[in-house]
């Protein structure tokens, strides 16, 4: 039954634009789409920094950067070097494709790593950017640490992420359009409303294996999201000692401002958490 009802209302709400549908519509490559909103990704910085000073001749870490669009969006801002880090080999040659495209081959390096084991030196990184990534890593705290680790000298960290009660925070958007549907419904319901929706699509296996996979008692379960929130976020920055330079947690809405610093309802209004680590 829920599975049914569920499948009722995701017709009524529209699906917001996603990267996955647009290049099946072949409308705009993942890479291409990454680039276009790159301004985007660093919007909730501008007011401490702007990017001159996040990217001018500096050597950059992008964290979880996919096919690359974003990181090199910073690389038209002048950077020295800039490594594009990421789990899925997949996505390499279309992000080498895009950097020789874009003129940034001499700049652009995908490296295909854990961001919990980073291939880098101690100190030799001057900006570390990891934008919504966060709720994606299997070990935040770990990732965190690495993340300090690598960092030169007066060197800093941008990291932003919608926390998981955010009304896509299941991030099923690209199938499933009702807001906070996992509020609704639990994981078991969500993954086979979100299989059936896809499993006809041109890139749907794809998809069901980069969202779903199976655990050693062979039940299905969502591997690409840690379900992280701002209270977990917070606690793993205490954990660590890590004491950001810059914190803000970012409402959905302006008028949105109030509920989002309400202690039992704010997270499900909250659209981005924003902070700057400086080393």
């Amino acid at each position: 039954m829920a599975v049914k009802i569920c499948k009722a209302l995701n017709k009524i709400f529209p699906l917001p634009v996603h990267p996955f549908n647009l290049q099946n519509e072949g409308k705009m490559t993942y890479a291409r789409w990454q680039h276009a909103r790159g301004a985007d990704t660093i919007k909730f910085y501008l007011d401490k920094t702007d990017a001159a000073a996040m990217f001018k001749d500096k050597t950059v870490v992008d964290i979880g950067c996919g096919a690359a669009g974003k990181t090199l969006y910073y690389a038209d801002h002048g950077v020295a070097k800039i490594y594009g880090v990421e789990i899925l080999e997949k996505y390499r040659d279309e992000a080498n494709s895009l950097a020789a495209e874009l003129g940034h081959g001499d700049k652009f390096e995908f490296v295909c790593a854990d961001a919990a084991g980073l291939p880098f030196a101690d100190g030799t990184i001057d900006t570390v950017i990891m934008n919504d990534a966060m709720e994606h890593v299997d070990e935040p705290a770990a990732v965190l640490t690495e993340l300090v680790r690598v960092l030169a000298p007066g060197g800093r960290i941008f990291l932003n992420f919608p926390p998981y009660y955010h009304p896509h925070g299941a991030h099923l958007s690209d199938a499933i359009g009702i807001p906070w549907v996992h509020m609704l419904f639990n994981d078991k319901t969500l993954i086979k409303v979100y299989k059936d929706a896809v499993k006809d699509l041109p890139d749907g296996e794809n998809r069901i294996d980069f969202r779903i996979g199976t655990d050693l008692n062979g039940e299905e379960y969502f591997t690409y999201i840690n379900k992280m929130t701002v209270k977990g976020f917070r606690r793993i920055l205490a954990k660590t000692g890590i004491r950001p330079a810059y914190y803000k947690e970012v409402p959905l809405r302006g008028f949105m401002a109030g509920l989002a610093k309400i202690p039992l309802v704010k997270e499900m209004f909250i659209k981005m958490v924003v902070c700057i680590i400086e080393k």
